[in-house]
């Protein structure tokens, strides 16, 4: 490896009041949930989806967990999920007894594949939970003329995709529901935690409660009942105030994350492409109707073994480069519990020859630069 100090994939960084505000937290005397900052979180992403509710919770895990829990799904019930995702976005419908149906995703976005769709849906299904891959939207317009027209549930895995939009209108905001991530992976962090969007408002209440261990509690502190208790199902989802001061102070500065990963991916853009030309590589594919989020630069290789020696010429150079998800389809849980009609055949091929480069809001113009020095310098034709 190269005696220069190792580029990580991602790096956590500060931008503005993130220690000032977790400090503040402590020093009101509530770390506990839905104190100060988490009610600061909840506005800003009611403001700025427009949604009927948001609700912070400890992880993306544990939001999908709540909206199988609010779609009512149960044992069963069918849930189609793409093969390309994390674990998360299947095992929060495994939980309730659901059988994931695995569909395929599309060669050019690596999002699920809505022209399967049809193929997929039987009686027993209950929901389609589109991801939307490095936070490019799913053909949403398609997906949900499909679902209407089967009267089935849209949940969006947005867990890629703050911000980013399709045909002008936010991700996230399409589905009866949504979640997001804030894991320090991910463009907007408070190192674990996540949110459910709720854009049926009829779904507002019953989700309180069900984040709420099952009780009414938070009508009892707005003053709506004179004593709380077990009303339904659910479990402890809500996170620290101090996690949510960490995040508001990151809300804080987002159009300024976003301007430095927009400019970090273009340049990636830019420089590689003439490169990848000649090297049978790949780069992202944005259509023309949506805004990414800036969330992830990736290359296509040729296959798995070129892919191999690229992370491995990479990380001698001091570059630390990564693969994505393997196929939940052909994982072995996913053979114990789930089914796949159709097979996955492009999930397996882009699994074997996807890789991730760092992009993170404070990576500098000269580690940038070491970067794309390091993968232009690779033999690809060795």
């Amino acid at each position: 490896m190269s005696e220069e100090k190792l580029i990580p994939f991602n790096r956590p960084s500060l931008q503005g009041h993130e220690i000032e505000y977790v400090t503040r937290a402590v020093l009101n005397g509530h770390i506990s949930g839905d104190g100060q900052f988490t009610k600061k979180c909840h506005a800003y992403f009611e403001k700025e989806l427009g949604c009927a509710r948001a609700l912070l919770t400890t992880s993306c895990t544990h939001a999908l967990e709540m909206s199988a829990i609010l779609g009512e799904i149960g044992a069963g019930d069918e849930v189609i999920v793409p093969s390309f995702t994390f674990v998360s976005t299947v095992n929060a419908f495994v939980l309730r007894g659901a059988v994931p149906v695995f569909c395929d995703i599309r060669p050019d976005t690596l999002n699920l594949d809505e022209r399967q769709l049809e193929s997929l849906i039987t009686p027993r299904t209950k929901a389609i939970v589109p991801v939307h891959y490095a936070g490019v939207g799913c053909e949403m317009d398609e997906i949900c003329e499909i679902a209407n027209r089967h009267d089935l549930m849209v949940i969006e895995d947005n867990a890629h995709g703050l911000f980013g939009k399709y045909k002008e209108k936010l991700l996230g905001t399409f589905g009866v529901m949504a979640t997001q991530s804030f894991h320090e992976t991910k463009n907007i962090t408070c190192g674990e935690g996540g949110a459910l969007i709720i854009n049926n408002p009829q779904l507002a209440a019953r989700a309180e409660v069900i984040r709420e261990k099952g009780t009414n509690r938070s009508q009892f502190f707005r003053g709506e009942v004179n004593k709380y208790g077990w009303v339904d199902i659910g479990s402890s989802y809500l996170p620290s105030d101090a996690l949510a001061g960490f995040l508001f102070a990151q809300l804080e500065h987002a159009t300024t994350i976003q301007r430095k990963r927009q400019a970090i991916w273009k340049r990636y853009a830019e420089a590689l492409g003439d490169w990848a030309g000649a090297a049978g590589v790949r780069l992202p594919f944005v259509p023309a109707t949506c805004e990414q989020a800036w969330h992830m630069f990736y290359l296509i290789c040729p296959n798995l073994s070129w892919r191999t020696r690229f992370i491995k010429s990479l990380r001698e150079r001091g570059v630390h480069s990564v693969f994505h998800y393997l196929p939940l389809d052909s994982s072995e849980m996913g053979k114990r519990v789930g089914r796949a009609p159709n097979g996955c055949p492009v999930t397996a091929e882009m699994s074997d020859r996807i890789v991730r480069l760092p992009l993170y809001a404070d990576l500098s113009e000269e580690e940038q630069s070491r970067v794309i020095d390091s993968i232009l310098g690779f033999d690809y034709r060795g």
